[in-house]
């Protein structure tokens, strides 16, 4: 039986915490995760960019990781910086939030508000990436020095089950609609407990804890006191997605809601009477469907605060099942919404993700309504996923097809914005029914438009507007594998581009400034797990985006993806620890195979099983290559001589995994596969051939 016995163990100075190392560990693994969590949340929703780059904190955060665990060898003091520049950022963004502008680059559309506010994209977005990095390294450095007093996968074991409460803490909080000064109470505690000496011998020993505590909390303090202030305002209230602010008032005799989402305006809850009477073409999928008769059965997916829902039951419906993914809008149009739509007997609401509604159910509908849903979000730990991705490919629009019943249809409206938005929406119906659809155009700047196509041609009317055709430049429908309907070509955007090339430089400056100019050299050893480590972040985000298509965008099945990635990765280190394993090359054997299974077998043979038995494929697929990667990280891991270093190099390669994210653009999710089999490659090759006996 293999033993982790690392011989470096070093004792860890200036460290005023009681606690013992493990529960040191835990303890900063646990704030570590927690902290990153409440980081992308919280910048979020005052930052509109980061709802479409949250990704951007993510990443920032990998470096700051990195950064701490590299600098915890070599740190004489503990690390103040981290609670002073997290007081730092809380106070500039409070200062000066964000909404950004509607405006479109020339490949990529954003749906958000119509003004801009705070300081311009290229100051603060450099701000947040560079804070999350400081503000993370402190932990990081934290869980590093406790690295150095144990052995090596003792020590990854009591990682991973802190990073398991850390994301358990917020995955819980998140579910009691907890507001954010519920997180900085959490994070001031963390940091107060692992970072405050608790008792004096001496006079000076008095002084140092006072100005210890001081320096910790001064900060921490400030950011309690945004947070606070933050969280008493009566219009905000929080969904496991946004911040949600809520605005009531009468407008020519009428009562309205207006519903602010992440700084952005959402959406109005209308009496139906007054939405038709003053936006009409929201009535227009019941004149252009069913051959003009009223739906009896419907579905409206994107319910909201239930303005569509009212419209359904003034048309005429007899049934309607809404599905909204954010408990919260529903629960606000519950309450809110001056026509009551979800007390009616007739309605019966889901808070679910639209397409996983769609795989589970067995009924038929006449009509079925996308009803403006652009969520302003993406899916965390996917760089280009939205909460709505899934509901616009070709795939969608055919199971739609599926649940309708003899003579009915399927219709959608939003602003688009875009003539060729609104072609590519109307091609994919074209593929998907097999006849063109009606399309109605609203004339205004933000080109709302109306799509609405039956089950066959003769259940649709049309009239003078049936959709006229593709253009020269309008681009293919969207799929499962490529389910980016905003991305206008077929080619990465410059932004992007320009950004990820930013971050990467600015990760090779850190790194070496951090290391004081050791860093390369004591990682260039550990080239594979750099390579390990970037490989890793695909599969991760491969098995992030796949469970999202099999079972739904929604918060919940991202905290479980997460959590049992992190839980297959404690299973392979478990395993390393307490039993022989086969040798490195049988594992990446087990690694290839795995990789295989998971490109041979496709998504839409997956979700044509039952939801019980796609659950267990899916997971055996997903986890498989996930635990073989980690088994083999830590039989290299417990063999390292430098084991922060080698730690180091395996997160900083996440960052780089992170970026390459942003590949599925060019090739789709599936091709993430083939990347991570060439970073694995590449590890392979890089591999020390003489390993050092384990010793027992």
């Amino acid at each position: 039986m293999a033993v982790d016995s690392s011989t470096d163990q070093v004792s860890t100075t200036n460290w005023p915490s009681p606690f013992g190392v493990r529960t040191r560990l835990v303890a900063s693994s646990a704030l570590m995760l927690f902290l990153e969590l409440a980081l992308i949340r919280w910048t979020g929703s005052n930052v509109v960019h980061l709802s479409y780059f949250s990704n951007f904190v993510l990443l920032g955060s990998f470096l700051g990781i990195g950064i701490g665990i590299l600098r915890s060898s070599r740190a004489k003091r503990l690390p103040y910086y981290s609670p002073v520049m997290l007081g730092l950022l809380v106070l500039v963004i409070a200062w000066k939030p964000v909404t950004v502008n509607r405006g479109s680059s020339e490949s990529v559309i954003y749906f958000t508000s119509l003004n801009t506010t705070g300081p311009p994209t290229w100051v603060i977005l450099p701000i947040v990436f560079v804070a999350a990095a400081v503000i993370l390294a402190g932990p990081a450095e934290l869980v590093g020095r406790c690295f150095a007093e144990l052995p090596r996968l003792t020590a990854y074991r009591f990682d991973l089950i802190g990073s398991l409460i850390g994301i358990g803490a917020f995955t819980g909080l998140s579910f009691l609609g907890a507001p954010p000064i519920w997180w900085g109470v959490i994070v001031t505690w963390m940091f107060g407990a692992l970072m405050i000496p608790r008792t004096a011998e001496s006079g000076r020993r008095t002084v140092a804890i006072g100005l210890s505590a001081a320096i910790t909390l001064s900060p921490l303090l400030v950011m309690l006191g945004v947070l606070f202030h933050e969280s008493r305002q009566p219009e905000n209230s929080w969904s496991p997605y946004y911040k949600v602010q809520t605005k009531s008032y009468t407008w020519q005799g009428v009562p309205l809601l207006t519903i602010t989402v992440n700084g952005v305006p959402h959406q109005q809850a209308i009496p139906a009477d007054s939405r038709l009477q003053w936006e009409p073409q929201y009535g227009l999928p019941y004149e252009r469907a069913n051959a003009g008769k009223d739906p009896k059965n419907v579905l409206i997916i994107g319910a909201g605060s239930g303005s569509d829902v009212a419209i359904a039951l003034k048309k005429g419906a007899q049934h309607v099942d809404a599905v909204e993914i954010d408990p919260r809008i529903r629960d606000l149009g519950k309450q809110l919404h001056p026509d009551r739509p979800y007390q009616d007997p007739r309605v019966t609401s889901h808070i679910d993700d639209g397409r996983a509604f769609l795989s589970r159910t067995d009924k038929k509908y006449d009509l079925i309504l996308l009803a403006l849903p652009d969520s302003l979000t993406l899916v965390n730990g996917a760089s280009s996923l939205r909460l709505e991705s899934y509901l616009f490919t070709e795939e969608a629009f055919k199971s739609a097809k599926e649940h309708l019943n003899p003579g009915g249809s399927f219709a959608m409206y939003n602003y688009y914005r875009e003539t060729w938005l609104i072609d590519r929406l109307a091609s994919t119906a074209e593929s998907a029914f097999g006849h063109k659809p009606c399309v109605d155009q609203v004339g205004d700047d933000l080109q709302q438009a109306v799509v609405t196509v039956g089950l066959t041609e003769a259940d649709q009317t049309c009239g003078e507007k049936a959709w006229a055709g593709p253009s020269s430049i309008t681009p293919p429908p969207a799929t499962d594998n490529r389910p980016f309907l905003y991305l206008f070509t077929d080619r990465i955007p410059s932004l992007y581009l320009v950004t990820l090339g930013l971050i990467m430089v600015a990760g090779l400056i850190g790194v070496g400034i951090a290391g004081g100019g050791s860093s390369y050299r004591r990682m260039r050893p550990y080239a594979d797990l750099f390579l390990l480590g970037a490989g890793f972040m695909l599969l991760e985000t491969k098995s992030i985006t796949g469970f999202a298509l099999l079972f739904g965008t929604t918060w919940v099945v991202n905290a479980i993806v997460f959590a049992g990635v992190l839980v297959a990765v404690l299973a392979a280190v478990e395993v390393t620890r307490r039993f022989r394993t086969p040798p490195l090359k049988a594992m990446y054997v087990v690694l290839f195979g795995g990789l295989a299974l998971s490109w041979i077998f496709p998504d839409d043979w997956l979700l044509a099983m039952p939801v019980g038995l796609r659950a267990v494929v899916a997971v055996l697929i997903a986890f498989l290559p996930i635990f073989a990667a980690n088994v083999i990280f830590a039989k290299r891991f417990t063999d390292t001589a430098d084991g922060t270093a080698s730690f180091g190099a395996n997160l900083l390669g996440a960052m780089l995994g992170g970026c390459l994210e942003y590949a599925a653009l060019l090739i789709g999710f599936d091709g993430l596969l083939i990347v991570a089999a060439l970073l694995y490659v590449g590890a392979f090759i890089l591999t020390p051939k003489v390993r050092t006996a384990i010793r027992t």
